[in-house]
Order: C-alpha cells, then sequence, then structure tokens
C-alpha cells in the first residue's frame, strides 16, 4: 500500500507550494489505494502559531483534499523522540557531545582560514573521558566517515553524496533535549508507514541526514520524489507579489478550488495536451515520475483562464453557493439560473461573478459617469421615456423574446436604431454600458422593477446639471 503525507509547519500559512506539493502527495495515495496522512511539524515552539495550524486545516477543506485518519501532531510526541535518542545511545549509534561554544567558534575559524567546508569534527566521537562541568551536551549521531549516500529519487533519477563533501555527526537533540527536525521527521515516516515522500527539492539536501538515522534505527527507507520549486516569470523564488500568498487568500480573490487544483497539478506535470482536469481524472493519470525535472513558471494568466473555464460549466446551484461568501445570496431569486447562465461567459472569478449579479439584481445606487456622459444626450432620455410608456401600454412582458418584440417594434414606429436604446436601457437596469444582451437583462430584472429603474434614470441630474 502506498502511504504519503504532508508535513507543514505551522509557522505561517500555508501557499500554493505547499499546496502543490498536499496535492501531488494526494493524488498518489489515492491512486494506489494507498492513504494520505496529514502532520503538523509544531516542534518549534517559539515560532509555532495556532492561528496558521488552524489555516492550514481550513485550506484543506476549502480544497477538499481530505487526509485519512487523525492529524498527527509532533508537539504531542517528545517523549517518544526521546525514547529514540535514548535507543541510539544505548546501542552506541550516538553520543554526547560536550563541546563549547568557545570550542566551536575555535573550529569555525580554523577552517574558515584553512578555506574548507565547515564542520563538526568529530572529536567526541569516542570520548571516555571524565565530561567537561558547566556544559549540557547535544546528542549526535554517529554518521559514515567516508564513502557516498546513494538513493534514486522519483523526480532526479540516482543522486549520490559524497560523506566528506556533506555530513558530518550531525545533531539530533539539542542541549535541552529538544529533537532537531531530520530526527523528528524520520521516526514520524517511518511509524506512520509512510512509504512515499513526496516533497519539494529544497529538502534534498536533508535526505542523506534521513537515511543515516533510518538505517541507525532499522527502519525501511521510503521512496523520495524531489520536486523543483515554483518560480515566477524571472525565474526567482515567488514573493506574495507574484501569487505566492496564503492560499485562502485565492479564495478571497474569487477563485475556485477545482482550478486552483487544476492549476498546480499542471506546475511540473502534464498529460498530453489536456489542460482541464477533474480530481479523478488527475488520481486515474498522476504519477510522480512524471513530474518535470526543472522548475515551472507561475503563470496568473493561465490560472484566470483555468478558472473561468470552471465557471462556465459548473452546476448553476453551486454557483449560487459560491457567491454566498461574498455577500450574494440568490438562491431563492426566481430567475437564479438565467441570470447565471447569462453571467458567467464573462466572469473569469467568482468575486467578478457577484458584483455582476448585484448590478443586475440590486437597483443602481449611481450611474458610470463616462457611460452616462457618452451615452445620454440628444433625445436618449426621450426615446427613454417613450420606451416606459411603451411598457405600460403593452403591459407585463416576462421573457427576453417579449421584450425583444416590444422593442423592435417601438424602435421601427419611431424610425430608430437599437443603439438609440440599448446603451439607456443598459444605463438605467446596472448603471453601466455593459451587461449580457440588453432583453436578457430586462427579462431577469423583471417587467416592474424595468420601469422603476428607467423612471430613477429619467428623475436624475447628471453632476454637470447639479
Amino acid at each position: 500500500m502506498v502511504i504519503t503525507r504532508f508535513a507543514p509547519s505551522p509557522t505561517g500559512y500555508l501557499h500554493i507550494g505547499g499546496l502543490r506539493t498536499a496535492l501531488y502527495s494526494y493524488l498518489w495515495a489515492k491512486k494506489n489505494g494507498g492513504k494520505f496522512l496529514l502532520r503538523i511539524e509544531d516542534t518549534d515552539l517559539k515560532r509555532n502559531s495556532k492561528e496558521a495550524a488552524v489555516a492550514i486545516e481550513n485550506a484543506f477543506a476549502w480544497t477538499g483534499l481530505s487526509h485519512d485518519g487523525e492529524i498527527i501532531y509532533q508537539s504531542t510526541r517528545f517523549d517518544l523522540y526521546k525514547s529514540y535518542v535514548k535507543k541510539l545511545l544505548d546501542e552506541g549509534k550516538a553520543y554526547k557531545c560536550y563541546m563549547s561554544r568557545d570550542e566551536l567558534d575555535e573550529l569555525r575559524a580554523s577552517q574558515s582560514a584553512q578555506k574548507i567546508r565547515p564542520h563538526y569534527d568529530g572529536r567526541y566521537r569516542d570520548f571516555k573521558g571524565e565530561p567537561p562541568s558547566g556544559v549540557e551536551p547535544v546528542i549526535r549521531i554517529k554518521a559514515p566517515l567516508d564513502g557516498e549516500i546513494s538513493f534514486v529519487d522519483g523526480v532526479k533519477g540516482e543522486v549520490h553524496f559524497k560523506v566528506k563533501d556533506m555530513l558530518d555527526d550531525f545533531i539530533i537533540a539539542r542541549s535541552d533535549g529538544t529533537p532537531t527536525y531530520n530526527f523528528v521527521v524520520t521516526i514520524d515516516d517511518a511509524l506512520m508507514g509512510i512509504t512515499d515522500v513526496i516533497r519539494g527539492d529544497d529538502h534534498l539536501s536533508n535526505t542523506p541526514k534521513q537515511i543515516v538515522i533510518y538505517e541507525a534505527l532499522g527502519f525501511d527507507i521510503p521512496k523520495f520524489y524531489h520536486v523543483p520549486m515554483i518560480l515566477n516569470n524571472q525565474g526567482k523564488k515567488l514573493s506574495k507579489r507574484d501569487g505566492a500568498l496564503d492560499v485562502m487568500e485565492y479564495k478571497n480573490e474569487g477563485y475556485l478550488p477545482e482550478a486552483l487544483l487544476n492549476f498546480l497539478v499542471r506546475l511540473g506535470w502534464s498529460h498530453k495536451d489536456q489542460e482541464i482536469f477533474s480530481l479523478d481524472e488527475m488520481i486515474e493519470f498522476f504519477n510522480p515520475n512524471d513530474i518535470n525535472k526543472s522548475a515551472s513558471a507561475y503563470n496568473e494568466e493561465k490560472l484566470v483562464w483555468i478558472n473561468a473555464q470552471y465557471i462556465k460549466k459548473l452546476p448553476v446551484d453551486r454557483l449560487v453557493e459560491e457567491l454566498k461568501f461574498f455577500g450574494v445570496h440568490v438562491e431563492n431569486f426566481s430567475k437564479k439560473e438565467q441570470l447565471i447562465d447569462s453571467l458567467r461567459e464573462r466572469a473569469k472569478t467568482v468575486k467578478e461573478l457577484a458584483q455582476m449579479v448585484k448590478n443586475i439584481t440590486q437597483e443602481p445606487k449611481s450611474y458610470d459617469e463616462k457611460a452616462y456622459k457618452k451615452f445620454i444626450k440628444g433625445d436618449a432620455l426621450k426615446n427613454l421615456e417613450a420606451f416606459r410608456q411603451a411598457l405600460e401600454l403593452h403591459g407585463k412582458c416576462e421573457s427576453a423574446s417579449e421584450f425583444e418584440v416590444l422593442a423592435k417594434k417601438f424602435l421601427e414606429e419611431r424610425g430608430l436604431k437599437l443603439k438609440d436604446l440599448a446603451q439607456p436601457i443598459r444605463i438605467a437596469m446596472v448603471g453601466s454600458a455593459v451587461s449580457p444582451s440588453v432583453f436578457e437583462v430586462l427579462s431577469i430584472v423583471g417587467y416592474n422593477n424595468v420601469i422603476a429603474r428607467i423612471e430613477k434614470l429619467l428623475n436624475y441630474k447628471g453632476k454637470d446639471d447639479e
């Protein structure tokens, strides 16, 4: 069984790079009928934020990446980690290092002068003497002294690290007894039964240290997949300006969770020429071995395009639910299907759609000044008043086609063209010269409200007249 995990640190909110890693891990587990687990790595008690941990859970709930089982919090497992430190000490695979700060500074200065890699020189590796007083020891693991640490990465292929170039007897527990990152990650992954670790390639340098710990404790080593970073268009690390936002900010901006996941899965992975994927299709086609070896570029235009495709295709009731987040409630609106369908082709985000819905369902509080000056001139108000009278004379209209037949008859009788009437009507209905089909709008607004909105515009005095 494939078991994957996502293990964020709650020192900040979940960003899209982390969400992509979580998505890849989720897809691979589900494709293989396995489990996807969530672990909160909150051992850094000084930097942890309860709000950030909650935000991570909220992001998971919004995107629908449901994890299996309970969330594991590392901060509840310190006794467990200490027991494994003791095990390694008892087996002679780790040792207490009494190196003082002065000794460390002296060693670093010497290595710097010799222009060699800063590293611990192993001076307490086989120490048998009397421990110096006043020094609380750290615990170091006995790492290999020579050779290579190699593994096959599912993305990068064969990876080789020369021990002398990057490893020393690294610390697994600090002088206050708290365990270090690589130590707790290895233990948790092993005890949680993680078979496949999918993570950012900024963790690649941690892998040889973790392999040393796996081997020292006799744990099975999982498969590793190190995913290249998401970069901006200049090839640099994403900043907030580029889109490295809290995941929930995407909800605030009107992006749909399905669209965001679809966008992220394509940042580094592809299946033929397909662009739009349902979650089921992602699960069917995804394989981490197919992840690109090179970094991906964040493309906001592509995200907007994907989001627009989902808005065009989602069921009306789902979009009605999404609109509630932006304070727009049309669930009881009699023509909600017609309303949504008339607008969805133009909307790139749910936030935009919400504003469009407001423009039609709510009487304009003001009028676009440029549109008013451009179209409400000459005989515009006179024609609008005549059309209002024609409406009242005709009686109630319901459908867009009824409004259209009436309008064409009205225009023909007065020798006018549609443009002479359409834009003034739009301004009366929505406050601007931009809307879907003018007759569609009249039908959605409703006969009585159409007359009321025309009257309001007729009674309005533009800024130049005030």
